[in-house]
């Protein structure tokens, strides 16, 4: 089976993520990594702004919700990612990983923000005190720490099926 390993706080996890829906591998497990560079390294503001105007036009070319940026661009995804491992746990990755790129990229949310967060958790029908509880479960921080560390490469990409 294919793999997709995302971070929440990587835009280009957003739109893979969102072809991933419309265009497969189906089947393909979503996993839930932590990312050490979940955006470019720019020299200047000017390569900043150029990157996120080409992202911006690739999210429109691909049909998607015009992009609003959350305040910081990576934002602190470590709440984020861990209630992603949480609602993966409950077999909810694919509609909370959804909910949350949304949350932060077309609704401009700062995920580092737990707040912000339970309101993807609530689209997809997780209980916010269940979230907040989970995500800081130390089988929910193992099973995080797991996946990244036997993520290949953290390309953040789908992986190829296992032969």
């Amino acid at each position: 089976m294919a793999r997709f390993y995302f971070d929440l706080a990587s835009p280009e996890c957003w739109l893979e993520a969102e072809r991933i829906l419309v265009e497969g591998p189906h089947p393909c497990e979503w996993v839930p990594v932590v990312a050490p560079d979940p955006v470019p390294a720019f020299r200047c503001a000017e390569e900043s702004d150029i990157w996120r105007l080409e992202f911006e036009r690739r999210a429109r070319a691909q049909g998607l919700q015009p992009v609003r940026w959350p305040p910081e661009v990576p934002f602190d995804s470590d709440f984020a990612m861990r209630a992603a491992a949480y609602a993966a746990g409950g077999g909810k990755t694919v509609a909370f990983a959804l909910a949350a790129f949304r949350q932060a990229y077309c609704a401009g949310r700062d995920l580092s923000d737990p707040e912000n967060v339970m309101i993807a958790a609530a689209a997809c029908e997780i209980h916010p005190r269940a979230l907040l509880k989970g995500a800081e479960l130390r089988s929910t921080r193992e099973a995080l720490e797991r996946a990244t560390a036997e993520a290949p490469g953290l390309g953040l990409q789908t992986a190829a099926p296992r032969a």
